[in-house]
């Protein structure tokens, strides 16, 4: 590799690295949905809302344990909840979010090219 190769590769990384704001960020983001039962939420939410009712039914779990990690999810700032009379409804609340998920199911969910 030469050396141009390197520092022109190497330049967005150290912009990234002085931001240590965006790298905390980042890494709440990270931590926050690396849970797959989390995943699933984002994952089941993309750019819609739900109510907690709703996707309880769609995951498939206690209410309780979809409150507990949904709570983490707002508290993280991945998710913003809004209350409607006795419901609480829920959405992604960052588009970058969004597309960081949207990214990974085309990693991880697509069927591998046959070589």
């Amino acid at each position: 590799m030469s050396s141009s190769n390197t520092s022109v590769s190497a330049e967005p990384i150290n912009e990234l690295l002085a931001r240590d704001q965006d790298i905390e960020r980042a890494s709440r983001a990270l931590k926050a949905i690396s849970h797959p039962l989390r995943l699933k939420i984002l994952c089941m939410l993309g750019e819609d809302e739900a109510s907690v009712q709703d996707i309880v039914s769609m995951v498939g779990t206690s209410q309780s344990n979809i409150s507990q990690h949904l709570t983490l999810l707002r508290d993280k700032d991945v998710l913003t909840s809004r209350r409607d009379a006795n419901r609480v409804f829920y959405r992604v609340g960052d588009s970058r979010t969004l597309k960081l998920i949207s990214m990974m199911q085309d990693v991880f969910c697509s069927t591998p090219a046959l070589r």
